[in-house]
């Protein structure tokens, strides 16, 4: 068998792609082409011609024709093989099969070709061979990425470090300038370690929360110095202006990026939110007292229906604004659910709280910590977990049925929420594979946004109640597999929680009047995936 050409010619006879194999002039080629149309006749039954020289063996590709220019010795069954394997071929790497699609991917399609046929003789090859030969990847360009890339981590890396001894350096300064904080040094064993959460409750020496010109409030350096950068440091600990360096502005700092820029790498620059944006994120606080009660929703669920992990995890946090009102005790009343286990900071008399559902400190002469602390959620007092299997108990559910009809998968999803929850700002991303353009969706109950760079479809609710505890969405692709569309991941927030915590009353200690609170209850989600 020997191939001497490899053509995909339109049905008007304008030659799009064509590849000579063996050594031929370019006017017998182009000789052979140009005659081609004038002997494919209508209605025949075959395949094939045959001339006094070569045999043209073909196929019909929609307005098209892929055509093979063979010797007539060659063998007509080979011939027929290897016409199937680049008809499987140019779908591949040509989206539409016309004059036009098969021009912008020209040079793709001939070498495609060549790996096909080798000297007029075909290859023992599979398509998922051509495409990887196609690709050309190469073992050392891959090395030389790592390398590049390890580089810049670890120069990222000594910048952070830098970065944090600047802040531990400013942050000391300026306690050491105000005389209501003390050093880390003269902490002592003052110190009270909070090891459940991100605040540490604090006693200077000798007046210890009940002091006077004492502060009762310190954030934990080690802790703050590794916050995220999505979260600014508070007004009520941030360093005086004009003390220390400023990261990030100098000329050789911007050198080295622009030159790694200028390489082709991405450098995604850290930029530090504004104070504003951090207001808008937590409503300042405007009460004296303010208990904050938060539970995160960390819930994996099977795509053919079952749990396969949730998990509730809860904090109640204390934040006042006046030192005067930080003799409290602060009353609660749980929701009585059997599966949530309850644990006081090691700071809280647990008896008092296990006989009376009252959070009060072990020692009653100290007083809370005061202030607005950099964590949104206060200082803690309580926390709680939740673990269970139990499908009825989730708040919101969601199906996904792929199906692939013809040339297209249609893909309906559906979702059913809790009556014990109205949801808010609900979010589900629907993972898709590389398309070319937006998805095609027919209906949805809602809003819908196609993220091209991720290949992901969100698909939002801003409120799920008793108006629309169920919704669906019903979009088309190009044919894929079903697990294309997993996981799936859900975000939404609520203002009722699994626990039901309230606050029933703050008490003062040394008698007067309740001073104002005020609760703020949210339920979050971490991590919730449909997988």
């Amino acid at each position: 068998m020997v191939v001497l050409a490899a053509s995909i010619v339109g049905k008007s006879g304008k030659v799009l792609v064509s590849r000579q194999f063996v050594d031929m002039s370019r006017i017998r080629i182009e000789g052979l082409l140009a005659a081609f149309p004038k002997l494919v006749g209508t209605g025949k039954q075959h395949t094939y011609i045959e001339t006094e020289n070569v045999r043209y063996v073909y196929q019909p590709i929609e307005a098209l024709y892929l055509l093979l220019v063979t010797n007539k010795q060659s063998n007509i069954l080979e011939d027929l093989e290897t016409l199937r394997m680049l008809s499987k071929l140019v779908p591949e790497y040509s989206y539409s099969l016309d004059e036009e699609g098969i021009c912008k991917t020209a040079f793709e399609l001939i070498f495609a070709f060549d790996e096909v046929i080798s000297l007029g003789h075909k290859e023992n090859v599979t398509v998922a061979q051509v495409k990887q030969y196609c690709e050309m990847e190469s073992h050392e360009e891959k090395l030389h990425k790592l390398v590049l890339q390890s580089k810049i981590n670890e120069t990222k890396d000594v910048m952070k470090r830098k970065a944090n001894e600047i802040d531990k350096s400013k942050i000391e300064k300026g306690r050491g300038d105000k005389g209501g904080f003390m050093s880390l040094q003269s902490m002592g064993s003052g110190r009270i370690e909070n090891n459940f959460s991100d605040m540490s409750i604090s006693g200077g020496g000798g007046g210890g929360f009940g002091s006077g010109s004492g502060f009762g409030l310190s954030t934990d350096i080690e802790s703050f110095s590794t916050k995220s950068k999505g979260r600014p440091p508070s007004s009520a600990t941030a360093p005086p202006k004009g003390f220390g360096m400023q990261l990030g502005k100098s000329q050789k700092t911007n050198q080295f990026l622009e030159s790694l820029k200028a390489e082709g790498e991405v450098i995604l620059e850290d930029v530090q939110p504004k104070a504003s944006q951090s207001r808008s994120a937590a409503p300042p606080l405007t009460d004296p007292i303010t208990l904050t009660v938060e539970e995160k929703l960390n819930v994996t669920l099977k795509r053919d229906g079952g749990v396969s992990n949730f998990d509730v995890q809860g904090t109640l946090g204390l934040q006042i604004l006046n030192q005067e009102d930080g003799h409290i005790q602060v009353q609660i009343e749980t929701g009585g659910n059997p599966g949530i286990l309850f644990k006081t900071h090691p700071n809280m008399n647990k008896e008092l709280f296990s006989n009376e559902n009252i959070l009060g400190l072990k020692d009653p002469n100290r007083p809370f910590p005061t202030g607005q602390s950099g964590d949104a959620g206060g200082v803690g007092l309580l926390k709680w977990r939740m673990q269970t299997t139990d499908e009825s108990i989730v708040p919101l559910t969601i199906n996904c049925w792929p199906s692939v009809s013809g040339n297209e998968t249609y893909v309906s999803i559906e979702y059913e929420a809790s009556s014990v929850f109205d949801l808010r700002n609900v979010v589900i991303s629907v993972p898709l594979p590389a398309l070319r353009e937006a998805p095609n969706v027919r209906q949805v109950d809602g809003e819908w946004r196609y993220d091209s760079r991720n290949s992901i479809l969100e698909w939002s609710v801003l409120l799920i109640d008793d108006s629309n505890r169920s919704g669906s969405m019903e979009f088309v692709v190009p044919p894929a597999d079903s697990s294309v569309f997993f996981p799936i991941s859900v975000q939404f927030s609520a203002t009722n929680t699994f626990s039901d915590l309230k606050v029933l009353n703050v008490i003062p200690i040394k008698g007067g009047a309740p001073p104002k609170f005020a609760q703020r209850t949210q339920l979050i989600t971490d991590n919730y995936q449909v997988v």
